[in-house]
């Protein structure tokens, strides 16, 4: 990829410019896996890679350090149910359908205020469109979530995923609706913090500054604490997902 090697002695530093002022870290520092990570997340963002993988053909909309994470957990959790809210063109509905599959068991309910018909044509005939059910609506509509809740109903491992739109209101709204459909042990995963910090790319939006899924966890954090961030799948540091892992607690309010 380069036209020459890239030589990074064990004392080299970085320093970023900007504007006049200046940061400098150590390149092989807790405080330059930061910067690098920060920097890889914007320049990600300006040249859109989140649209290069697929999944089992279908676009994902995924960084592949994201995809990994959600494996780690959908493995772990085993769940009976994963509600989706933005469906896309389908690839990570298809991702968990496909581990849905591998483990033996569950299903995934995609949803998305429009779903155009090529891509609901895709969905439906790929191999694991089985294990798929599409719910075209808004996400938070009553009428949706009424849809949604009744699938829910006595499921044993719910595990839910918000990334749909992406403004401080609607994902708050996602997460006071939602929350009561995850089982204790169980995940509420919301997508696309990292919003606050690219906003300052050549594509970014200013509104973006102010307006992202990070404040609406944090304001949902507030009172329900029966929510914790977990860090663990954001370990990568390379995420659109920051402080996005919410885990509930199982009774008691042990860990």
């Amino acid at each position: 990829m380069y036209k020459q090697d890239l030589l990074a002695s064990p004392s080299s530093q970085l320093t970023l410019n900007n504007n006049g002022s200046s940061t400098t870290v150590d390149l092989y520092s807790q405080e330059g896996l930061e910067m690098v990570a920060g920097l890889w997340l914007k320049v990600s963002c300006e040249h859109r890679l989140m649209y290069e993988p697929t999944w089992l053909g279908l676009p994902i909309i995924q960084f592949p350090t994201d995809i990994v994470m959600m494996q780690e957990l959908i493995w772990k959790l085993r769940p009976d149910l994963i509600i989706e809210s933005g469906l896309a063109h389908g690839g990570s509905a298809v991702l968990y359908a496909s581990l849905c599959e591998m483990i033996g068991k569950g299903r995934v309910i995609g949803i998305d205020v429009e779903v155009r018909e090529h891509n609901r044509t895709a969905i439906r005939s790929h191999p694991l469109s089985n294990r798929i059910e599409i719910i075209e609506g808004s996400s938070i509509d009553p009428q949706t979530f009424a849809r949604v809740k009744e699938r829910a109903s006595g499921v044993q491992t719910v595990l839910v995923v918000l990334d749909s739109n992406h403004s401080h209101d609607h994902v708050l709204r996602e997460l006071n609706l939602y929350h009561g459909l995850v089982t204790p042990g169980s995940y509420l995963v919301a997508m696309d913090g990292s919003q606050a910090h690219v906003w300052d790319v050549p594509r970014g939006k200013r509104e973006w500054k102010e307006d992202h899924p990070l404040t609406a966890i944090r304001q949902f954090l507030k009172t329900h604490p029966e929510f914790q961030v977990d860090p663990h799948y954001t370990r990568m540091h390379l995420t659109s997902n920051p402080d996005g892992f919410l885990r509930r607690l199982t009774h008691g309010g042990a860990g």
